[in-house]
């Protein structure tokens, strides 16, 4: 269970501590069991100080604490600080990045069977998509949608995720795309083929939380070769 320790203090000396982290960083590399580390600063009370740790369990969390470079670390630290730090440890019990629901939302929708639903609740009416296919950017929910309808026209096709990563306004996406060449493809006609191919997908959300802005990077030359469309330039 992932775990997260929370510590308090109060300090004027927010510089020497703030190179005092980075020393801790520089000194505990390969050895250190924490995968997240944040610090703020109260807007009404610059003195206070909250940072947020992250560790794969309170196992680990023990092991990092237990390193000398973090004890001689904590020494110090406490010697910056106006008051003893407090802390608390957390078990984390929910942990939902935001916007990967609207990620596999919007991949389960372009694959929706019968008519392509409503895109709007998902895109920013301004959504630009950067796909090296295209000579230029495809602009506007209306142009976006016009080009999903010409995927779905010529292929039968369903999305996997494999992985995803959101951090902050930005979501990462490596998947699989499988389907049916059912219709006209780049001048292709249909071949009825079962293909197969792969691609990473880069969102960033807007402050609504819809996609405002895609970027895709997919295998066009192993699309193209399952569909046949080399064999004449090979003979």
């Amino acid at each position: 269970m992932t775990f997260v320790q929370l510590i308090e203090c109060r300090t004027s000396r927010f510089d020497e501590m703030n190179r005092l982290l980075d020393m801790w960083v520089e000194q505990t590399k390969g050895k250190r069991t924490a995968t997240y580390d944040l610090v703020g600063k109260d807007r009404s009370d610059a003195a206070h100080l909250v940072e947020l740790v992250e560790f794969p369990s309170y196992e680990d969390a023990m092991r990092n604490s237990n390193l000398p470079e973090t004890d001689k670390v904590f020494r110090q630290l406490v010697a910056l600080c106006d008051e003893l730090p407090t802390f608390v440890d957390l078990d984390v019990v929910r942990e939902e990045p935001l916007g990967a629901g609207t990620v596999h939302r919007f991949f389960e929708t372009l694959a929706t069977a019968g008519e392509l639903p409503p895109l709007n609740d998902l895109l920013d009416e301004d959504v630009h998509s950067h796909d090296p296919l295209n000579p230029q950017d495809t602009i506007g929910l209306d142009s976006v949608r016009a080009e999903v309808e010409m995927w779905r026209a010529a292929f039968d096709a369903a999305f996997t995720v494999q992985d995803l990563i959101v951090q902050g306004e930005r979501a990462c996406a490596r998947w699989s795309w499988h389907g049916t060449h059912q219709g006209e493809f780049l001048g292709i006609a249909a071949t009825g083929r079962r293909v197969t191919t792969t691609g990473t997908t880069v969102f960033r959300f807007g402050a609504n939380g819809r996609i405002a802005e895609t970027w895709w990077q997919h295998d066009q030359l192993g699309l193209m070769q399952q569909l046949g469309a080399l064999d004449q330039l090979e003979q």
